[in-house]
């Protein structure tokens, strides 16, 4: 069975290479914010246990929020949410989680999706580079919607600790989306495939 899927696969790869590594980049993606939800919830219990979650972690000030209170690119109020912010409790947890998703996330698209033969670290840079900058935008972002979401899923509907649980899924699937439009044009850059130079034939064979 899994040869014939295979065999399947390669030939449709043959015929629609950009439509394959694109649905290939979909799979893998998909399963590492999948596991980015089953890890982000442990990390975030782990550090909710500690002084961290009551450290305030608000960093980078930009602008105004509509009710006139500073905005920050990380914010993370002290205290427990949805009343505080997680502290650097959540930041922490939704860090860790990402991070050992995308390392992961490197070596599977590099390897598997786009099959690249350029250097690894240069590939490694590039990625990291991409990695700060759509984690500033992502966390940005969050200023907008994180607060709302777990008031909603914890308060509003009364759902207590499995709304909370609930957010954090909901959230890491936003930061997930995100990522994914902004990664595969970065990946299909970064992670080349250079042409491999045919072997020279020894000129007592040519002969």
């Amino acid at each position: 069975m899994f040869t014939k899927v295979r065999t399947m696969w390669s030939r449709f790869s043959e015929r629609r290479p950009e439509l394959s590594k694109f649905l290939m980049f979909f799979i893998l993606s998909n399963g590492v914010t999948v596991l980015q939800i089953v890890v982000m919830p442990v990390f975030r219990a782990i550090f909710a246990r500690t002084s961290l979650i009551d450290t305030n972690f608000q960093v980078w000030p930009v602008g105004s929020n509509v009710d006139g209170s500073q905005y920050f690119i990380f914010d993370y109020a002290a205290g427990p949410l949805p009343d505080g912010g997680g502290g650097l409790a959540y930041f922490l947890a939704v860090q860790l989680a990402i991070g050992i998703a995308q390392v992961i996330n490197f070596f599977a698209q590099r390897n598997i999706t786009f099959k690249s033969n350029t250097s690894v670290w240069r590939a490694a840079f590039w990625y990291l580079v991409a990695y700060v900058v759509i984690t500033l935008v992502a966390a940005a972002a969050q200023g907008f919607y994180k607060a709302p979401i777990y008031t909603f899923l914890i308060d509003t509907l009364g759902w207590g600790q499995t709304g909370e649980t609930a957010a954090d899924v909901v959230t890491m699937i936003i930061n997930a989306a995100i990522s994914f439009w902004v990664f595969y044009p970065i990946f299909k850059v970064i992670f080349r495939q250079e042409p491999v130079p045919a072997e020279e034939v020894p000129a007592e064979q040519a002969a």
